[in-house]
Formats: structure tokens, C-alpha cells, sequence
């Protein structure tokens, strides 16, 4: 096994264990606070608040604006912080393996052809 193949493989499981101690740091928010009982989480509203997580960091950063509850940081990276500790709250709740689909992702797109520097100097390469 090569170098490369055990530092993303022991980047997977340190994905992973930190999406289990983000989960674990956010179990009220997977518990009805009436019952005590485990919540189904609404995927969709899940993603929505990431995807808010993104959106207020490109509001940060259009502005240049500092955060407000770290005004030592940027708005931007608080608010991208916000939307990995969401993204991987979502991952431990819904039992994804994070870590093995980033050690996977990071493998294909290393040979992509679409990432390939011919193919985005093409017409229309990777344009938007």
C-alpha cells in the first residue's frame, strides 16, 4: 500500500470520527424535545441549512465583513466552519460514510478527464 493510500485511508477514518463527534455534540437538534425520542430529520431542511451556511459566507465575503459572533475571524470562514459541522452532523445522523466517499472522490478526480488542463482550455471546458 502506498503513502498516498494510507494517508487518505486514515483521513477517511478521521472524517469520520469527527462527523461522529460533531453528531454527538448536536443531539439535541436529532431529539424531540417533548419526548425525549429520536427525531426523523428532514433531509431536504437539512441540506437547506447548509446550503443557508454557503449563502452567508458568500454574504462575508462580498462585504468583507467580520463575523459576529468571532469578530476576530472572517465571515467566511465561520460561516464555511458552520457548513462543515452541519454537513457532517448530517453524515454521522444519516450513518454516511463521509470519509470513504471523500477518499473515493478525491482518487476519481485525481484522473477526471474534465479536470484534465486540455480539456478545461476546450470551448466550454468546465464552463458554468
Amino acid at each position: 500500500m502506498t503513502i498516498e493510500r494510507k494517508f487518505l485511508i486514515y483521513a477517511s477514518d478521521m472524517i469520520n470520527q469527527e462527523c461522529e463527534r460533531v453528531h454527538k455534540a448536536n443531539e439535541k437538534w436529532w431529539t424531540d424535545i417533548h419526548t425525549g425520542e429520536r427525531l426523523n430529520r428532514s433531509v431536504p431542511e437539512m441540506l437547506c441549512l447548509v446550503h443557508s451556511e454557503i449563502s452567508e459566507a458568500l454574504e462575508g465575503h462580498r462585504k468583507n465583513l467580520k463575523d459576529d459572533k468571532l469578530p476576530h475571524r472572517p465571515m467566511i470562514e465561520v460561516e464555511l466552519a458552520d457548513a462543515i459541522i452541519r454537513i457532517f452532523d448530517i453524515a454521522a445522523g444519516l450513518k454516511l460514510d463521509l470519509g470513504g466517499a471523500y477518499e473515493e472522490k478525491m482518487a476519481y478526480n485525481a484522473v477526471r478527464a474534465d479536470h484534465k488542463i486540455e480539456n478545461r482550455l476546450k470551448e466550454n471546458g468546465k464552463k458554468y
